[in-house]
Formats: structure tokens, C-alpha cells, sequence
């Protein structure tokens, strides 16, 4: 446990920030291009004797080199992979490198999301070459200053494994010349390596993390320790969106430990010298609760105003020639609607925070997905600027998209105000299933018209949910109402020459949020059940059914031969089982997944072995990428086979484990991944095949049992009779 002296030269962001965070509005925004790190921190560090050539390289003088990572780190293998793409260009052993998580700063926006946000596949995507470039910038200024010492030219002069060497042989270390490289101008005009001469990225190089994870030394969140820390308990309406109405803490106040009862806007919450004091504090609470509108909620009636909403006109996502008019002239007509269910995040570590706000500042360390947010809406409930703000991210115990909010952040930063103390505020595990931030309940409906050889004519999809992006980036919404993370993967990659795709916005009155893979799992689900369904109106084969549509797109073509070979497809299966197949491209990646599973006479599914084929472009880390699918796989698998969040009287009914059960260890498939190797720009690889195994499975049920699941989860009492 890492202890911290809570430093105001640490971390400090650049100005101009609370202009940033006002808005909210930072999707789709361009990258602040610059590569020093803010003065203040760059003359603390120097005085410690570590030079900074770069905001992405620090050099101490003792020779340690640490690559700075400007993603969270939530066990997607992101601090080993983006060092390894810095390392490359500045010629170091990736091994021999420290690797510290970034503060808010504007070099480190992520260009493809407009803000340092980790999320949406893209930390590997965004870094490619501005990484390398950053690395090689460093490398260059190395070479220049140990140039300048010896007194030559700096094209006689190379860099190797952390040394600068002249042709005469004379060597300096990196840390010998750190500080007068960090002086130089940073070069513009930088080579790159090409592909062929890369010794360190596209190799599977052991996570840097690991170690740190094994002996117990890694720091998340849950570990953070402050000198005269205290820990807060908070009771949340068991509505989400209701309020305190009233509250009698004579009890809790008198219990052991208690330090404060501090009402904030989410709730009540009990400071004690112990969580547990805290925890224990909190349940003598008296507390009356003004439930508010989401009193009234309950799925039957959420679902029910989703398909009154998709009654209506769509926002229109694509449109290819004339669905309607082909549709009518068509042979056979095929329709078919998809439900999908609210979903929770269920991170391994439940929501904590630790916040020390004092009078001119606010320290704060935690995980977070978002740190510009983090910090915005931290300055303003401390009521201090964004650049006396600093943030410390340790690894997070799990992410999907829950860490993107900071609705636990600022509850934390409220509480320290009040108690005058930095406190860390720890979420039970109830609190976290019940007080999410959900993905979204969905309803798609879909529609074909086939001609006399079953080739599909015309096709129509419509998707209606509730929108996160509405809520988090207002202006990222069309004016026409389409939120592009919404219509993720909602048009299909299949030759069909009449087209129609459209998108509903329907606010159910439940808070969602971005959960791994967004909406590629729900519109994949929609998609590739819905082609499976019309390969069977055809009679044709569902492998070969796709294949017939793919002409035109020779990357997906490829992944979905691969799977179909390496699965056995055209041969039996083993006895019992039945195979499913499913298609898709997601954040530059493009993936075939194939199912083999068996159904029990009790209606129970059993998948027995998936068989994965991926062209994620290039790769940094072969095995990190194949780690990332299979945790996909698992993810994705549990959501299908058990995943729903139900409301009855605007209260979730799944409080933990036990009624929001996990894929267990004796349930784990075989997973088999064939990579394809590629030329092409990398895609990312964190969250696809968390989508596309849900059509996989749901395809071989019906391959299975002639029963088609149109809706998840896949309910074993729908399966008795079949």
C-alpha cells in the first residue's frame, strides 16, 4: 500500500481546463499538439534529478528511464503496450523502463474520442504513431546533446539499448546527457521505423504489470493510504435519483469511530476512523427518502414504451436505394424484432475514491477512465480552479465503461470539503449493482425481402434505445437525433443492394451508461441472428449463406473462413453438440466467431469451445491482444448466458453476485484464436468479441433446437421444450 505525502508540485494540469470540462463536449474534438509537460511539475522533477525530454519520457540521472502512460490501465495490458511503442523509436529495453499512469495534461487527449479518455478500443489506435514519434523525438534529442558534449556531428553518432555510442567507440548513458537534451528544441521532422525493422513492437513481450500484480505491490484504488485518512460510508436512495428528505444520525453519530455525518447531493454518508466503523455506522441511519419519478419504474413498463417509441419515424443511419420498393417486389419476407436487457458493469473493485480537499486545492487518487471529467467536476465541487486540482491514477480494478462517469468522484471530493479531512470514500458491492450507470435496454427491429435464390434484396433495421452520448456529450448527437455510439455496427457489411438503417432515441428514465463494446453488441446481436435467420429462410448454409455476401469485402471474407476451417465447419460436430457462427468489424478490427454447444434436457447451455478469427491489423502485442479476446469472450458470454438488470418499483433486484452470477471457472470454454497477420492500420481489440459472441451462441442454439432466441439472456426455461 503506497502511502502518499499529498505534494501540490505533483501533477499539476495545464490551464485552461475548466473551459474544456464546462462544455462536456469533447468527443470528435482535435488533439492539442505539444510534447513538453507543465512547468511546474517539469521543475520538480528536475530538481530530483529526472529530466523530462518529452511529456512521454522521463530520464533520471541515475539512468532510470520511465515511459509515462497516458491510459488507464484497467487490465487491458495498455502499460505494457504503450511502452512498447515509445521504447521502439527510443531505443530501450522495454523491461529495464519504469511506467507511470499520466496526470491531466492536454498532450495527453486521446485524438480519436477528443479528451483523456480511456475507452472505445482506442488507447493502442491513438497512440500508433504518435508514441513512436514521441519516442523517437527523446532518441533524437539524446543523440543531439551527447553530440554537443563530444563536440561531433550527430550523424556520426547512434543510439542503443539506453546508450548514445560515437564511431569511435565513446559511449554516454542516457542519464548522462538527460538533462541537457531536455533543453533542446524537440525536432519536427522525425523517421519513423517501418514495420520490417521493429525489434520490440509486434513481439510478445511480457506485461511490465505483472510482477507488481503477483507480489501484492501493484496500487489500486481500494489501497490508497493518506496521512489522518478517514473512510466514509454513503447511503444512496435505493432509487436512483432520489433524494434525502430527511435524516436522524443520533444513533450513528454516538457509534465508535464516527467522526461526521455529512449529507452531500447523492445521499448521506458517515466519516469513521475505519471503513467498517463507517459501514456499520451507516445502517443506523434514519433515513426518509423522497424517491422521486423513478419510484414508478419497472421493466415490463420499460420495454413497453421502448416499442411504442420504435413505432415512430428513425433518425435515418444509412440508406442505400430503395428498401421499401424492393421489399414489395421481393419473393419472401422475413421479420424479426431483438430484445436486450439493461445491463450492469460489475467491476471487480467497487467504486471507491480517496479526496483530500484543503482550502486552495484538492489532491485526488483513484481510478478513473476519465481524468479531464475527474478533474473539471472535482475543481468545481471542491470550488477550487482545475489547475489546483491534482490526480493520481493508480490501476483499476476493472473498468467497461463504468469509470468513464465520476458520479463517486465528486461524492468523494464533497465529503472531504465537509469533514475537513481527505477520506476515502468505499461503494459495498451493493452499492455498486444498484447504483449503476446500465447499459441500455434495446429493441431492434428487422426486416428482408429475398429473391427466388434466397439472396436478400432489400433489408431494414431499426434500433431504439435509450442514448448515453445524450447525456454525457449532448453535441455529439446529430440535429437529425443519430448518436454515432449508439449506431455502432448497426449496418451491416453483407451485399444487399437496398438498405435501410435507423435509429431511435427513447429516454427510459434509468441512467445508462457505456458499457464494453457500447452498442456493437446489441445491433451485432440484431444483425447476425437476423442473417442467420434469413440463411435458413433460403436453405442455405448460415457459413456459406454469409460467405455468398461477402464478394466485396475480402478482410471480413478471410476471418470468417478461417473460423468456419479451424471450427470443422461442412464436418459433424462431436456428439451432442451444435455449432453457431457469427460475423463482425468493430473499432478497426474484424472478427468470425464460431460456437460449439450443447443444450441439457433442463433447457442449460454449455459452450464447449469457440473458435475466434481476428485481423486487428497491426499488432504491438501478439499476446495481449489474444488475452484481450479471450477476456472479451468471457465477458461477452456471461452477458448472453446470465446478464439482466431488473427494476421493480424503480429498485434494482440484482444486489450482487448471487443474483448477478458471473461465467464461473467450470463454464470457461475452450477458446482457440487464429490472428491474421496484417499490413493494415491496428484496430482495437479490447471489446469486439465481446459482441459477437452472443449471435454465436444464440446461432447454435438454433442449430441445436430449431428454436430461435431473440432475446438475451438465454433463458433455459425457453429451451425445456425444444
Amino acid at each position: 500500500m503506497r502511502t502518499y505525502d499529498s505534494s501540490p508540485e505533483e501533477g499539476l494540469a495545464s490551464a485552461g481546463r475548466r473551459d474544456f470540462i464546462k462544455s462536456t463536449a469533447v468527443v470528435g474534438g482535435g488533439l492539442v499538439l505539444g510534447f513538453y509537460l507543465p512547468g511546474t511539475s517539469r521543475r520538480a522533477e528536475a530538481a530530483a534529478g529526472s529530466y523530462a525530454p518529452t511529456a512521454w519520457v522521463k530520464i533520471g540521472a541515475d539512468n532510470t528511464v520511465t515511459i509515462v502512460c497516458a491510459r488507464s490501465e484497467m487490465g487491458q495490458g495498455v502499460y505494457t503496450a504503450m511502452p512498447q511503442l515509445v521504447a521502439e523509436e527510443l531505443e530501450v529495453d522495454p523491461h529495464a523502463v519504469k511506467v507511470e499512469i499520466a496526470p491531466p495534461g492536454a498532450v495527453y487527449v486521446n485524438e480519436l474520442l477528443g479528451g483523456q479518455i480511456t475507452g472505445g478500443s482506442t488507447s493502442v489506435r491513438d497512440g500508433w504513431t504518435k508514441l513512436r514519434q514521441a519516442g523517437a523525438q527523446a532518441r533524437m534529442m539524446l543523440v543531439g546533446a551527447a553530440a554537443q558534449t563530444w563536440g561531433v556531428d550527430e550523424a556520426s553518432c547512434r543510439a542503443e539499448n539506453g546508450v548514445v555510442i560515437h564511431s569511435s567507440g565513446r559511449k554516454l548513458a542516457y542519464g548522462q546527457v538527460a538533462e541537457k537534451a531536455a533543453g533542446l528544441p524537440a525536432p519536427k521532422d522525425v523517421k519513423l521505423k517501418s514495420p520490417g525493422e521493429f525489434k520490440i513492437v509486434g513481439k510478445p513481450i511480457k506485461r511490465l504489470d505483472t510482477p507488481a500484480k503477483v507480489d501484492g505491490t501493484a496500487e489500486f484504488g481500494i489501497d490508497v493510504k493518506l496521512p489522518g485518512m478517514l473512510y466514509a460510508s454513503l447511503a444512496q436512495c435505493p432509487v436512483i435519483g432520489g433524494k434525502a428528505a430527511g435524516v436522524d444520525d443520533s444513533k450513528a453519530r454516538s457509534m465508535p469511530g464516527v467522526r461526521h455525518v455529512v449529507r452531500i447531493d447523492d445521499g448521506v454518508a458517515v466519516v469513521a476512523e475505519s471503513w467498517w466503523q463507517a459501514r456499520v455506522a451507516r445502517d443506523a441511519l434514519q433515513i426518509t427518502w423522497d424517491e422521486g419519478k423513478g419510484a414508478a419504474l419497472n421493466n415490463r413498463d420499460i420495454m413497453a414504451g421502448i416499442k411504442a417509441a420504435a413505432a415512430g419515424p428513425g433518425a435515418v443511419i444509412k440508406k442505400v436505394g430503395d428498401a421499401d420498393a424492393a421489399m414489395g417486389s421481393a419473393v419472401k419476407k422475413v421479420e424479426a424484432a431483438y430484445e436486450l436487457p439493461f445491463l450492469a458493469h460489475a467491476t471487480m473493485e467497487p467504486m471507491n475514491f480517496t479526496a483530500d480537499v484543503k482550502v486552495d486545492r484538492c489532491d485526488l487518487y483513484g481510478p478513473t477512465q476519465f481524468q479531464q471529467l475527474a478533474q473539471g467536476l472535482a475543481a468545481q465541487a471542491a470550488g477550487v480552479p482545475a489547475e489546483k486540482v491534482s490526480l493520481h491514477t493508480p490501476f483499476l480494478g476493472g473498468g467497461f465503461g463504468r469509470r468513464i462517469d465520476v458520479d463517486y468522484i465528486v461524492q468523494a471530493v464533497q465529503i472531504s470539503k465537509a469533514a475537513g479531512a481527505p477520506v476515502k470514500l468505499v461503494w459495498t458491492r451493493e452499492d455498486d449493482m444498484t447504483h449503476d450507470f446500465y447499459r441500455p435496454m434495446s429493441y431492434h427491429q428487422m426486416s428482408a425481402g429475398l429473391d427466388g435464390q434466397g439472396r436478400p434484396v432489400a433489408m431494414k433495421f431499426q434500433a431504439t434505445s435509450p442514448s448515453v452520448t445524450s447525456r454525457l456529450f449532448p453535441s455529439v448527437v446529430s440535429k437529425e437525433g443519430v448518436d454515432p455510439f449508439m449506431t455502432e455496427a448497426a449496418v451491416i457489411p453483407y451485399d444487399i443492394p437496398n438498405l435501410s438503417a435507423s435509429s431511435v432515441i427513447h429516454d427510459t428514465g434509468l441512467r445508462v451508461g457505456y458499457w464494453r463494446s457500447v452498442s456493437h453488441a446489441a445491433n451485432t446481436f440484431a444483425n447476425e441472428s437476423f442473417i442467420d435467420e434469413l440463411a435458413a429462410a433460403a436453405g442455405k448454409d448460415p457459413y456459406e449463406y454469409r460467405r455468398m455476401l461477402l464478394d466485396k469485402e475480402p478482410r471480413f471474407r478471410n476471418v470468417l473462413d478461417i473460423a468456419a476451417r479451424n471450427a470443422g465447419w461442412g464436418q459433424p460436430p462431436p456428439a451432442g453438440r451444435s455449432r453457431g457462427i457469427a460475423l463482425m468489424s468493430g473499432y478497426d478490427s474484424y472478427l468470425a466467431e464460431v460456437a460449439e454447444i450443447s443444450v441439457a434436457r433442463d433447457g442449460g447451455i454449455r459452450v464447449h469451445r469457440v473458435v475466434c478469427a481476428v485481423d486487428p491489423g497491426m499488432m504491438v502485442n501478439p499476446d495481449i491482444v489474444k488475452a484481450q479476446i479471450e477476456g472479451s469472450v468471457v465477458f461477452g458470454l456471461t452477458a448472453a448466458l446470465k446478464g439482466e438488470i431488473t427494476l421493480q418499483n424503480g429498485r434494482v433486484q440484482q444486489t450482487n453476485f448471487d443474483s448477478y452470477p458471473m461465467l464461473r471457472m467450470n463454464e470457461m470454454p475452450k477458446i482457440d484464436i487464429y490472428l491474421v497477420a496484417s499490413g493494415e492500420k491496428p484496430g482495437g481489440t479490447g471489446e469486439p468479441a465481446t459482441a459477437l459472441i452472443g449471435p454465436a451462441v444464440a446461432n447454435a442454439v438454433f442449430a441445436a433446437t430449431g428454436k430461435r432466441i431473440r432475446r438475451l439472456p438465454i433463458r433455459a426455461q425457453d429451451l425445456k421444450s425444444a
